[in-house]
Protein backbone atom coordinates (compact mmCIF):
# COMPACT_ATOMS: atom_id res chain seq x y z
CA UNK A 1 0.00 0.00 0.00
CA UNK A 2 1.33 3.45 -0.98
CA UNK A 3 1.99 5.71 2.01
CA UNK A 4 2.51 9.42 1.39
CA UNK A 5 4.07 11.23 4.32
CA UNK A 6 4.56 14.63 2.74
CA UNK A 7 2.02 17.29 1.86
CA UNK A 8 2.25 19.27 -1.36
CA UNK A 9 2.07 23.06 -1.21
CA UNK A 10 -0.52 24.39 -3.64
CA UNK A 11 -0.25 27.97 -4.91
CA UNK A 12 -2.13 30.04 -7.44
CA UNK A 13 -0.52 30.72 -10.84
CA UNK A 14 1.06 33.91 -9.45
CA UNK A 15 2.78 31.87 -6.73
CA UNK A 16 0.62 32.93 -3.78
CA UNK A 17 0.34 30.04 -1.29
CA UNK A 18 -3.21 28.66 -1.03
CA UNK A 19 -3.24 25.39 0.90
CA UNK A 20 -1.70 21.98 1.54
CA UNK A 21 -2.95 19.06 -0.54
CA UNK A 22 -2.20 15.36 -0.40
CA UNK A 23 -0.89 13.37 -3.37
CA UNK A 24 -4.41 12.26 -4.38
CA UNK A 25 -5.63 15.84 -4.68
CA UNK A 26 -2.47 16.78 -6.61
CA UNK A 27 -3.07 13.93 -9.08
CA UNK A 28 -6.68 15.10 -9.47
CA UNK A 29 -5.48 18.65 -10.24
CA UNK A 30 -3.09 17.30 -12.89
CA UNK A 31 -5.86 15.15 -14.38
CA UNK A 32 -8.17 18.19 -14.60
CA UNK A 33 -5.45 20.22 -16.32
CA UNK A 34 -5.36 22.78 -13.49
CA UNK A 35 -1.61 22.61 -12.79
CA UNK A 36 0.17 25.58 -14.39
CA UNK A 37 3.68 24.55 -13.29
CA UNK A 38 5.56 22.73 -10.56
CA UNK A 39 8.70 23.56 -8.63
CA UNK A 40 10.62 22.28 -5.64
CA UNK A 41 11.86 18.76 -5.19
CA UNK A 42 10.20 15.69 -6.67
CA UNK A 43 8.27 13.84 -3.97
CA UNK A 44 6.34 11.09 -5.74
CA UNK A 45 6.12 9.13 -8.98
CA UNK A 46 2.53 7.96 -9.36
CA UNK A 47 1.87 5.20 -11.91
CA UNK A 48 -1.61 4.94 -13.41
CA UNK A 49 -3.30 2.54 -15.75
CA UNK A 50 -2.07 1.14 -19.06
CA UNK A 51 -3.43 2.69 -22.26
CA UNK A 52 -5.17 -0.02 -24.30
CA UNK A 53 -4.13 1.56 -27.63
CA UNK A 54 -0.51 2.43 -26.92
CA UNK A 55 0.26 -0.09 -24.21
CA UNK A 56 1.98 2.68 -22.24
CA UNK A 57 1.42 3.23 -18.56
CA UNK A 58 0.60 6.73 -17.36
CA UNK A 59 3.00 8.45 -14.97
CA UNK A 60 2.67 11.64 -12.96
CA UNK A 61 5.63 13.06 -11.10
CA UNK A 62 4.60 15.21 -8.14
CA UNK A 63 6.81 17.99 -6.85
CA UNK A 64 6.69 19.58 -3.42
CA UNK A 65 5.06 22.76 -4.81
CA UNK A 66 2.44 23.00 -7.55
CA UNK A 67 0.92 26.17 -8.99
CA UNK A 68 -2.64 25.94 -10.22
CA UNK A 69 -4.99 27.99 -12.36
CA UNK A 70 -7.86 29.64 -10.54
CA UNK A 71 -8.45 29.86 -6.81
CA UNK A 72 -9.63 27.51 -4.16
CA UNK A 73 -13.42 27.72 -3.89
CA UNK A 74 -14.32 30.13 -1.12
CA UNK A 75 -10.77 31.52 -0.86
CA UNK A 76 -10.41 35.22 -0.20
CA UNK A 77 -8.81 37.02 -3.13
CA UNK A 78 -7.93 40.05 -1.00
CA UNK A 79 -4.76 38.59 0.49
CA UNK A 80 -4.05 41.73 2.53
CA UNK A 81 -7.37 41.50 4.40
CA UNK A 82 -7.22 37.78 5.06
CA UNK A 83 -7.87 36.68 8.64
CA UNK A 84 -7.32 32.95 9.17
CA UNK A 85 -9.64 30.89 11.35
CA UNK A 86 -8.48 30.61 14.95
CA UNK A 87 -7.94 27.15 16.40
CA UNK A 88 -5.84 25.93 19.30
CA UNK A 89 -3.35 23.71 17.48
CA UNK A 90 -2.41 26.48 15.05
CA UNK A 91 -2.23 28.95 17.94
CA UNK A 92 0.11 26.62 19.85
CA UNK A 93 2.29 26.28 16.77
CA UNK A 94 2.33 30.06 16.29
CA UNK A 95 3.69 30.36 19.83
CA UNK A 96 6.15 27.45 19.35
CA UNK A 97 4.40 25.35 22.02
CA UNK A 98 5.68 27.75 24.69
CA UNK A 99 3.62 29.12 27.51
CA UNK A 100 3.96 32.85 26.88
CA UNK A 101 3.85 33.49 30.63
CA UNK A 102 6.33 31.04 32.18
CA UNK A 103 8.33 30.40 29.00
CA UNK A 104 8.34 26.61 29.30
CA UNK A 105 7.62 24.31 26.35
CA UNK A 106 4.74 21.83 26.67
CA UNK A 107 2.91 19.17 24.70
CA UNK A 108 -0.29 20.38 23.03
CA UNK A 109 -2.40 18.45 25.57
CA UNK A 110 -0.84 20.51 28.39
CA UNK A 111 -1.58 23.88 26.77
CA UNK A 112 -4.61 26.15 26.61
CA UNK A 113 -5.81 29.29 24.88
CA UNK A 114 -5.55 32.34 27.11
CA UNK A 115 -7.38 35.58 26.39
CA UNK A 116 -4.96 38.39 27.27
CA UNK A 117 -7.92 40.68 27.92
CA UNK A 118 -10.41 38.23 29.43
CA UNK A 119 -13.78 37.71 27.75
CA UNK A 120 -15.34 38.78 31.07
CA UNK A 121 -13.62 42.17 30.63
CA UNK A 122 -14.86 42.68 27.06
CA UNK A 123 -11.91 40.89 25.47
CA UNK A 124 -12.48 39.17 22.13
CA UNK A 125 -11.66 35.71 20.86
CA UNK A 126 -9.29 36.66 18.05
CA UNK A 127 -5.63 36.19 17.15
CA UNK A 128 -4.54 39.56 18.57
CA UNK A 129 -5.99 38.80 22.01
CA UNK A 130 -4.99 35.15 22.52
CA UNK A 131 -1.75 33.46 23.52
CA UNK A 132 -0.62 29.97 24.36
CA UNK A 133 -0.54 29.32 28.10
CA UNK A 134 0.14 26.23 30.15
CA UNK A 135 -2.87 25.18 32.18
CA UNK A 136 -1.17 26.18 35.44
CA UNK A 137 -0.47 29.75 34.28
CA UNK A 138 -3.91 30.07 32.71
CA UNK A 139 -5.55 28.97 35.98
CA UNK A 140 -3.40 31.39 37.98
CA UNK A 141 -4.25 34.29 35.66
CA UNK A 142 -7.95 33.34 35.71
CA UNK A 143 -10.28 36.20 34.67
CA UNK A 144 -7.64 38.92 35.05
CA UNK A 145 -5.41 40.85 32.70
CA UNK A 146 -1.72 39.86 32.93
CA UNK A 147 -0.78 42.99 34.90
CA UNK A 148 -3.65 42.37 37.35
CA UNK A 149 -2.32 38.86 37.96
CA UNK A 150 1.30 40.03 38.31
CA UNK A 151 2.24 38.22 35.10
CA UNK A 152 4.15 39.39 32.05
CA UNK A 153 3.73 38.33 28.42
CA UNK A 154 6.94 37.08 26.80
CA UNK A 155 5.73 37.97 23.27
CA UNK A 156 2.83 39.85 21.77
CA UNK A 157 0.01 38.01 20.02
CA UNK A 158 -0.46 38.63 16.29
CA UNK A 159 -2.66 37.56 13.39
CA UNK A 160 -0.78 35.31 10.94
CA UNK A 161 -0.75 36.30 7.28
CA UNK A 162 -2.06 33.78 4.74
CA UNK A 163 1.45 32.38 4.09
CA UNK A 164 2.21 32.21 7.82
CA UNK A 165 -1.07 30.42 8.49
CA UNK A 166 -0.37 27.89 5.74
CA UNK A 167 3.05 27.25 7.28
CA UNK A 168 1.45 26.78 10.70
CA UNK A 169 -1.02 24.28 9.22
CA UNK A 170 1.73 22.23 7.61
CA UNK A 171 3.00 18.89 8.80
CA UNK A 172 6.66 18.05 8.15
CA UNK A 173 7.30 21.15 6.04
CA UNK A 174 10.19 20.48 3.67
CA UNK A 175 13.12 22.86 3.27
CA UNK A 176 12.13 24.00 -0.23
CA UNK A 177 8.52 24.55 0.88
CA UNK A 178 9.74 26.51 3.90
CA UNK A 179 11.97 28.68 1.72
CA UNK A 180 9.02 29.36 -0.60
CA UNK A 181 6.71 30.27 2.28
CA UNK A 182 9.31 32.45 4.00
CA UNK A 183 9.51 34.56 0.85
CA UNK A 184 5.81 35.35 1.35
CA UNK A 185 6.01 36.18 5.07
CA UNK A 186 5.78 39.86 6.01
CA UNK A 187 9.28 41.32 6.39
CA UNK A 188 8.95 41.85 10.14
CA UNK A 189 7.01 38.65 10.83
CA UNK A 190 7.29 37.43 14.45
CA UNK A 191 7.42 33.91 12.99
CA UNK A 192 11.08 34.49 12.05
CA UNK A 193 11.97 34.75 15.76
CA UNK A 194 9.61 31.96 16.77
CA UNK A 195 11.18 29.56 14.28
CA UNK A 196 14.36 29.89 16.33
CA UNK A 197 12.35 28.90 19.44
CA UNK A 198 11.48 25.59 17.75
CA UNK A 199 15.15 24.66 17.21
Amino acid sequence: MFEAAHQILRTDAAGMPLEWVDYREAVRLYHLGQVAYACGSRLYRIHGGINARTGRRSLIELNSIIATHGHRPGAHHDYGGYVPPLNNLTLFRRDAYLCLYCGNRFRASELSRDHVTPLSQDGVDDWNNVVTACKRCNNHKAGRRPEEAGMELLALPFTPSRAEYIYLQGRRVLADQMEFLLAHFPRHSPIHDRLAWLD
